[in-house]
């Protein structure tokens, strides 16, 4: 779900008002997020001062948490960028019952939860983290992926880098402990030994 459509589901008028997103969307952009990102807001036990925001980026996770009214400051953004290797993720769950369903899923000590419509979108949006996680291009949930920088692997640049090292020498693994096979060879005479 796009920050915008979050507007229109927001539980107070002023939450994701224009204020709060003229604070809002400079934090994001130097967190490494696109305009309009696809999001996950979660609201909280008091949206109406302050709330969370979750934004999958190429780098990593940002996490905003915002204020809405700092008594004679206004809104207030506070912003950090989670590592994809360092994001704390359990596993997606759902259940069940008489045509619902209801999805759970923790990330980053934020507890998301979903019902019916609700769980359809938490799913893509768990799903878009998955794919960050593993290092997958981050699928767009309007449809079109957006292509992550892969690291290159050590020894890549080179040809057989790692793999000739790890396998160490034939003739001595072969050989073993039995010093006169690997000798017999040397020699030129047969491994089952001399016969006159």
């Amino acid at each position: 779900m796009r920050l915008s459509a979050w507007r229109a589901v927001a539980p107070n008028r002023d939450a994701l008002g224009p204020k709060v997103t003229a604070v809002l969307e400079p934090v994001l952009a130097t967190l490494g997020s696109e305009t309009d990102p696809d999001s996950w807001v979660i609201w909280g036990d008091d949206p109406a001062t302050k709330y969370t925001i979750l934004v999958p980026t190429a780098a990593g996770l940002a996490v905003c948490a915002v204020r809405i009214n700092v008594p004679q400051e206004g809104p207030r953004v506070g912003g950090k960028l989670v590592r994809w290797g360092k994001v704390q993720l359990s596993e997606l769950s759902i259940e069940s019952q008489a045509g619902h369903r209801l999805l759970t899923f923790q990330i980053e000590q934020h507890v998301m939860r979903g019902v019916d419509d609700e769980a359809d979108r938490m799913a893509a949006f768990v799903g878009l983290v998955y794919a960050a996680v593993d290092g997958r291009p981050l699928p767009k949930l309007n449809g079109r992926a957006v292509k992550r920088p892969r690291a290159k692997p050590k020894g890549a640049s080179k040809p057989g880098g790692t793999a000739r090292r790890s396998l160490g020498s034939p003739a001595r693994v072969r050989a073993g402990g039995d010093r006169r096979q690997g000798d017999s060879r040397e020699r030129g005479s047969s491994p089952a030994g001399s016969s006159g």
